[in-house]
């Protein structure tokens, strides 16, 4: 393994995830000294994903969005490079499964209103009403592209500037915030029909606004697939745009300490390979899980107890329990479609859906190599199976803990967490594909201890914290911390989750860097990100550097596998036609 050998930069950032690499490409490009610091062996955090045998799996992703041309992750991607992987638009979006229901939204949600018109024509007005404010829901996101710039950047009078946009955003959502939870779910949907069989539809949703999202994305055809060669291409494709500029990223290299000098972060110590590094730097970004870096990697001073309890108890997205399949045919060929597909119990009431019980559970599912042929060998399919889930779930997953506070798998957790993969392989067979289980060929299960130990994030939350007034209210998403020229740029930096709000974490700690900085590259990206300038107009200016487009995707491990097949094929044929000419 390559030694750490130089160990001064200009800013040093902690995990290799979506947020980091993107500060690191973006601040590479503006002319810094980076380094990228990865505990794990492969950058992309929840999007590294990972093989077995011949097929790719995703260890998170289940769709994208703002991925786009107009998206704010899109927008961002386009200043970096334009050999960016595309994603590409979804036209069969989610199907919705019950056990008295089968719907199916595509990008085309008037087909599915129209539906509903026809099969509930007692409610049309309020179908008409709900598909509208949906609707309404999806605009205000399509222009989410232009107010994602963090207000930590900005003069007071721009702050004032922006409340505006920041109104008009949320406005759409207004009508229907404080609907969550059993009674309010059911409550904020009777305003709009009372039929019993359109509410059983949304029986896993815990917030109105979470039934009406798809539908809004769907109108404004934001719902994308991930790039040919799986999710795993986006953090492989910023990670060389950063050695591009010969600046380095070290996996396997895990940050124990931010050194501080006089209220200062300045540098970090890393341990790589039994070596402890001390690496100096006049920036720090913590792209990484807060209470890691709060309780483990600063003094336990630097925050009070009152905020260290707040983050304790912030209102978290959930984990899961992810089952990654390979089948010996075309997942096609078991009737799954490009959409996600969502399976819930009408029998069962909201907190069932993500308690745990997998007969109760609302189970996700999607084909990833539906959508990406280059992700199984030809002939094969991989499908993946997903439950909400949380670490607190049978004590841990009846897991032990060791003096660290690790957990500690033994037998007892193995064995739960494949009786519940088989249960959740026997709901999908009874709903959807009767012979699914005699198509497997092998099968790997991830549970909210696993995502924890690949990504350190708090209970192995997917995404981090969730938007809502409590969280607000504490102020639980913040880039600058106590410690100057310590900031963070991962998903703690914000309220939400996803590859867009990683990409938005990254893109504003580089910002708040170049604002002190840089005054002119700083200028020219707000610009941009308040939609002031095109992307050519950023461009042309010089102030970043140039970059030649030149990344090439690696191959998937089953188009290797399809090529050393194909070599073989010639040089049989090869030495066959050898042997008729002699």
């Amino acid at each position: 393994m390559q030694n750490i050998e130089r160990t001064t930069y200009d800013v040093l950032i902690i995990g290799a995830g979506m947020g980091g690499l993107t500060a690191g490409a973006l601040l590479s490009k503006a002319g810094y000294s980076v380094c990228v610091l990865e505990k794990e062996p492969h950058v992309g955090g929840y999007l590294a994903g990972f093989r077995r045998k011949h097929f790719r799996f995703d260890t998170a992703i289940h769709w994208l969005n703002q991925c786009g041309e107009k998206g704010m992750a899109g927008k961002i991607f386009s200043i970096l490079g334009k050999d960016y992987p595309i994603a590409k638009p979804q036209k069969r979006i989610r199907r919705y499964i019950g056990n008295r229901h089968d719907y199916l939204l595509t990008n085309n949600p008037e087909e599915l209103k129209q539906q509903w018109i026809r099969e509930y024509p007692h409610e049309a007005k309020g179908i008409e009403r709900f598909f509208k404010a949906a609707k309404k829901i999806g605009h205000a996101f399509e222009n989410f592209g232009s107010v994602f710039r963090t207000e930590e950047s900005m003069t007071f009078w721009e702050r004032m500037r922006n409340k505006l946009p920041l109104i008009k955003f949320g406005m759409a959502f207004i009508p229907h915030l404080g609907y969550s939870g059993e009674k309010g779910v059911r409550k904020g949907l009777n305003r709009y029909f009372k039929e019993q069989k359109l509410h059983d539809v949304f029986a896993a949703d815990g917030e109105v606004i979470g039934c009406m999202v798809p539908i809004g994305w769907a109108y404004y055809g934001d719902f994308q697939s991930p790039p040919e060669g799986g999710g795993q291409v986006l953090p492989e494709w910023l990670e060389h745009i950063i050695r591009y500029y010969q600046n380095d990223i070290y996996c396997r290299a895990a940050v124990t300490q931010i050194v501080i000098e006089n209220g200062v972060a300045t540098g970090v110590r890393a341990m790589r390979s039994g070596k402890e590094y001390l690496l100096s730097a006049k920036y720090v970004i913590a792209a990484c899980d807060v209470e890691t870096l709060y309780d483990k990697m600063l003094p336990k001073e630097t925050i009070s107890d009152a905020f260290r309890k707040k983050l304790q108890e912030a209102d978290m997205y959930s984990s899961s329990l992810t089952i990654s399949i390979a089948l010996d045919c075309p997942t096609e060929a078991l009737g799954f479609g490009e959409e996600l597909v969502h399976i819930s119990n009408e029998d069962a009431g909201k907190e069932e859906h993500s308690g745990g019980d997998p007969t109760k559970s609302e189970i996700i599912i999607l084909a990833p190599s539906l959508r990406d042929k280059t992700l199984a060998p030809e002939g094969c399919g991989t499908l993946t199976i997903f439950m909400p889930a949380y670490m607190s779930f049978k004590d841990g997953w009846m897991t032990t803990r060791d003096e660290q506070g690790n957990y500690i798998r033994n037998e007892a957790y193995k064995q739960l967490k494949q009786e519940i993969a088989l249960l959740l392989i026997e709901r999908v067979e009874k709903l959807m594909a009767p012979t699914l289980r005699s198509h497997i060929l092998f099968y790997d299960v991830a549970t909210p201890v696993t995502h924890w130990r690949y990504t350190g994030n708090k209970n192995g939350t997917m995404m981090g914290a969730k938007p809502g007034k409590k969280n607000m209210q504490n102020h639980i998403a913040h880039y600058h911390t106590p410690i100057k020229n310590l900031l963070l740029g991962g998903h703690w930096a914000e309220l939400g989750g996803g590859v867009p709000i990683a990409v938005k974490a990254g893109t504003n700690a580089a910002l708040l860097i170049l604002k002190k900085e840089n005054p002119a590259a700083f200028r020219l990206l707000a610009d941009y990100m308040d939609d002031k300038i095109s992307a050519e107009q950023f461009t042309s200016a010089g102030i970043f550097k140039s970059y030649p487009n030149n990344w090439v995707r690696k191959p998937t491990p089953a188009e290797k596998h399809q090529q050393r097949l194909k070599d073989q094929q010639d040089k049989d044929d090869a030495n066959a036609d050898d042997s008729d000419y002699e």
